[in-house]
């Protein structure tokens, strides 16, 4: 049963915030009469010494207890003596690991936004570093239509200041105190939990203590965020694969986050790229792991509850890792222009085609079979759509005329599409201010 039962290596890093917890409950008994002056400082000092013992040890082999707040509550009454054993008075483990899980929680979130921020500040900053390059938008894999580099590198960034709102809504969450809801029934001293949520910085307090103590919505949130996240590194990373292999070459990374094949000398591997990909199914895991251990529990705290922070740190320790490594990639690539102007074929303007005979009173839907029968005139001659004689449209629509070939510039097409959310360079300043303006929103208040 022993080791069923132990908590201690997974639950060894909320050492921290169980005495910074512990110290505002002894506080908080002070307060409603249940210590003395004298003994409240007792009490905080010898946790003080508790947690210069804790910060001086290497881990928790060898300690016998089940938990981290166990070994606290022995080594406060092996520095103070019998009144240590005073500070648990109106708590349970219940409330207590409660209570520490989200004090770390909520600094969990914020270095997790910053790393999350600094991405897209790297993603903003190389499609700054990029103005006026053209490449091809894909749907389905397939060469679709013009866009700039830099509308490419902002599609990646989006996602993730989403990812940025919904750390902000779990930080809400989080930011809620569940000391003093007891076991399951609420304390029976006469303890102020506002005083208490002031003390240790929360913004809220709980209402009611059969919820607060089973209650681990946040941390599903926070394991949605980031396997939400994950999912969305996991297709930048796809992109960078892509574009970083020989048949595309649109992209390349910096050789610190690449490597050589142990065979192949002309290898550069793209392993920070492939690496996040892979992270993501761990990601996603953590999320189902959870909601499964959450959806049969009965009223009130189960002993379940036990395997809801392995899953959680391991979330975040992962991308405390992958976050700052994608990031270097993004902020190190370089992209090759010859490239991408190579892989612009005049194809790829067959909408603009299409487009240029609606502006001439044609439907769209005749235009689009024009376009359309055009691009197949030019497989079975063997040119590129914008190779065609103007006899050889005609030959299939009478109201082309002679600027028909100013449609073949992909600049033009790119320039053309400046509504909000568009490709012309306005549009893209437009977007870049929303960016900014997002990011912020997203990543204010404490």
């Amino acid at each position: 049963m022993e080791p069923l039962n132990r908590s201690l290596d997974v639950d060894w890093r909320l050492w921290p915030h169980d005495v910074r917890g512990s110290r505002a409950w002894a506080r908080g008994l002070e307060r409603a009469g249940i210590l003395t002056w004298e003994e409240a400082r007792r009490i905080d000092a010898g946790l003080a010494e508790v947690a210069t013992r804790l910060e001086a040890l290497p881990g928790p082999a060898g300690l016998p207890e089940e938990d981290i707040h166990t070994v606290l509550e022995r080594m406060l009454i092996e520095e103070i003596g019998s009144v240590g054993g005073k500070l648990h008075t109106g708590r349970s483990r219940n409330d207590q690991v409660a209570t520490a899980f989200r004090l770390w929680g909520k600094d969990a979130i914020r270095a997790l936004r910053d790393r999350l921020a600094a991405l897209v500040e790297a993603i903003a900053g190389k499609a700054r570093e990029n103005p006026g390059i053209a490449m091809p938008g894909f749907t389905h894999l397939q060469q679709a239509q013009p866009v700039p580099a830099a509308h490419w590198l902002l599609s990646r960034a989006w996602p993730l200041v989403r990812d940025l709102q919904h750390l902000r809504a779990v930080l809400r969450e989080c930011d809620v105190l569940p000391l003093g809801a007891g076991a399951v029934a609420g304390c029976p001293f006469d303890i102020d939990r506002k005083a208490l949520a002031d003390d240790l910085g929360f913004g809220g307090v709980s209402e009611n203590s059969i919820d607060t103590v089973s209650d681990r919505d946040w941390t599903a949130r926070l394991l949605f965020g980031a396997a939400m996240t994950g999912v969305h590194l996991s297709q930048l990373a796809e992109d960078l694969v892509l574009f970083s292999s020989s048949e595309f070459g649109f992209v390349r990374l910096g050789d610190g986050y690449t490597t050589g094949s142990s065979l192949m000398p002309q290898k550069r591997n793209p392993d920070v790229a492939e690496l996040t990909r892979g992270k993501s199914g761990r990601l996603v895991g953590n999320l189902v792991g959870l909601l499964t251990v959450l959806k049969g529990l009965p009223t009130g705290y189960n002993r379940d509850l036990q395997e809801d922070k392995e899953a959680v740190f391991d979330s975040v320790d992962t991308l405390a890792v992958v976050l700052p490594a994608i990031t270097g990639a993004v902020a190190g690539l370089t992209l090759d222009r010859g490239r991408l102007a190579a892989a612009m074929g005049t194809q790829m303007l067959a909408t603009d085609l299409a487009d240029y005979l609606v502006r001439r009173g044609v439907p769209f839907r005749e235009a689009h079979h024009v376009a359309g029968a055009l691009v197949r005139v030019a497989e079975d001659v063997g040119r590129e759509l914008g190779r065609l004689t103007l006899e050889e449209m005609n030959a299939v629509h009478p109201a082309f005329a002679d600027d028909v070939y100013e449609v073949f510039d992909p600049a033009a097409s790119v320039e053309s599409r400046s509504v909000r959310g568009g490709t012309a360079a306005a549009a893209l300043e437009v977007q870049f201010d929303a960016l900014a303006r997002a990011l912020e929103e997203a990543v204010a208040g404490p």
